[in-house]
C-alpha cells in the first residue's frame, strides 16, 4: 500500500550556516559598533540565545537571523520566539527555540484536514510525524497539495514516498 510521511525537520548544517552569516552581518553593521550583543546556538537543546542592550538591536538581530534563514532556503516558521527577559544590568536576553518534529496539536490538525478533504487515505500519528497511506498514489499527491495549501504554523516536509 503506497504511503508517505509528513515531518518537520531542519537541516542542522544549513541552519548553522545561516546563524553564522547573521552573526557576521551583525558584527559588520555600523549601528552595532561598540555593542556587547551575542548570539549563541546550543546544538544539543536546539536553542538560540540572543543577548543585547535594547529592543531595537534585538529586533535587528532577529531580522538578520530570519533573512539569512530565508536566503539559505529554510523556513523561519521553525523559530519559536520566546519573550524577552532582563539579564544582568541593562542587557536583554531572548531565548529562541527551533521547532523540530510535528507537535501533537499540529499533527491532530493535519489528520483532521486530511479526513475533511474526503480523499480515500488513512492518516495516523506516529511519534513526531504523520504517516499517510492510500491505495492510489494520486490520492497521496492530492493530500500533499491539500497540506501545502494550509498553514499549520511550522514547516512541513513530505518524505519516504513508497509505491
Amino acid at each position: 500500500m503506497p504511503s508517505f510521511d509528513i515531518v518537520s525537520k531542519i537541516d542542522a548544517q544549513t541552519l548553522d550556516n545561516a546563524i553564522n552569516n547573521a552573526k557576521k552581518e551583525i558584527l559588520n553593521r555600523y549601528d552595532f559598533n561598540d555593542s556587547k550583543s551575542t548570539v549563541d546556538h546550543d546544538k544539543k537543546t536546539n536553542q538560540l540565545t540572543v543577548v543585547t542592550e535594547n529592543d531595537m538591536r534585538l529586533k535587528a538581530i532577529q531580522d538578520a537571523i530570519i533573512s539569512r534563514m530565508v536566503k539559505q532556503g529554510l523556513d523561519p516558521k521553525a523559530l519559536d520566539f520566546g519573550k524577552e527577559e532582563y539579564a544582568s544590568g541593562n542587557m536583554i536576553r531572548k531565548e529562541i527555540s527551533i521547532k523540530e518534529g510535528v507537535d501533537k496539536e499540529v499533527a491532530k490538525k493535519i489528520v483532521k484536514k486530511i479526513k475533511d478533504s474526503g480523499l480515500k487515505v488513512q492518516a495516523s500519528i506516529m511519534d513526531d510525524q504523520v504517516r499517510v497511506q492510500g491505495k492510489k498514489i494520486d490520492d497521496l499527491q492530492a493530500v500533499i497539495s491539500v497540506c501545502r495549501g494550509e498553514d499549520f504554523g511550522q514547516p512541513l516536509q513530505y518524505i519516504n514516498m513508497r509505491a
